[in-house]
């Protein structure tokens, strides 16, 4: 008794009525995945340099362990939910950058600050109040009293 496998004959049939509808092959998940996927990973080791930060003070600041910073300052690749927090990160430094100059950025984050309680950034940033931090931009920008 010969063995019929039922699964290639269903793709064959699935192939052969695309060809003849003039239909593109549906993309694989893969692919689809892979278009979602940030276009250019977020390099640690430019962040580090440019804006002053130690890498205990990028691991306190994304949540992340120190080996891991190191790993992605080395080109290890993060992972999607990684490079979000690692973009997230990245614009609250550049929105900083415009108030005082990049490489002040890191020693700013360390200090206390007054309008934060006496905690400092960082402080803040690890209790995942950053909104604090964004809500102080907002007022130093605009010149609104906060």
């Amino acid at each position: 008794m010969q063995r019929i496998n039922y699964l290639a004959l269903v793709k064959a049939k699935k192939s052969s009525s695309r060809k003849a509808a003039g239909t593109s092959k549906v993309k694989e998940p893969e692919a689809v995945y892979a278009a979602l996927k940030v276009a250019e990973p977020v390099a640690v080791e430019k962040i580090a340099s440019k804006f002053g930060l130690p890498q205990e003070t990028l691991s306190r600041m994304t949540g992340f362990s120190l080996r891991a910073v190191a790993n992605w300052s080395r080109g290890k690749s993060p992972s999607a939910p990684v490079r979000r927090a690692l973009v997230e990160m990245d614009r609250l430094l550049d929105s900083l950058s415009r108030l005082m100059k990049p490489k002040d950025v890191g020693r700013w984050l360390k200090e206390p600050n007054p309008a934060l309680d006496g905690s400092t950034p960082v402080q803040v940033i690890e209790r995942g109040q950053t909104d604090r931090i964004w809500r102080l931009l907002y007022f130093l920008e605009s010149g609104e009293p906060g």
